[in-house]
């Protein structure tokens, strides 16, 4: 779901009572929604709840976001989250930029792509996805 929605769907659930707090990378777009809470880590889109299979720094980013909803001081309180993706900021301009991968590399991205979706497939024609479980008919 975009961050722009997930911003608006926090400000209506605020509006009839139930807090929130949205954990997001895109600064600008949450903010600009007007969100109650906003836990900001300055990592790639997609990864606001930490780094891709750390569970410290999942934790830690989880943490972060009920120590925000139970603590924020006024409404439209945004918390940076002292995490970095990496200690040196070149990683904005070399994050899943094509013009900056070799040939090689955009060739191993589109390997891994594929047996990504080889295994989804997979799974979804065995059943064994994560999808919901039918509904039953009480």
């Amino acid at each position: 779901m975009c961050h722009q929605t997930v911003s608006l769907v926090a400000r209506h659930l605020e509006a009839n009572g139930i807090p929130t707090v949205i954990m997001g990378c895109a600064k600008d777009i949450v903010e600009y929604c007007g969100v109650p809470r906003f836990l900001f880590s300055d990592f790639p889109l997609g990864n606001s709840a930490g780094r891709p299979f750390d569970r410290e720094s999942q934790a830690l980013t989880l943490e972060l976001a009920l120590r925000v909803l139970e603590t924020a001081p006024t409404a439209r309180t945004t918390v940076q989250s002292p995490l970095r993706w990496s200690d040196d900021a070149a990683w904005k301009l070399d994050y899943l930029n094509v013009a900056r991968m070799t040939p090689e590399q955009l060739e191993a991205r589109r390997r891994e792509y594929g047996e990504i979706k080889a295994v989804a497939k997979s799974k979804r024609e065995s059943g064994s996805g994560t999808a919901a479980p039918p509904r039953s008919s009480v």
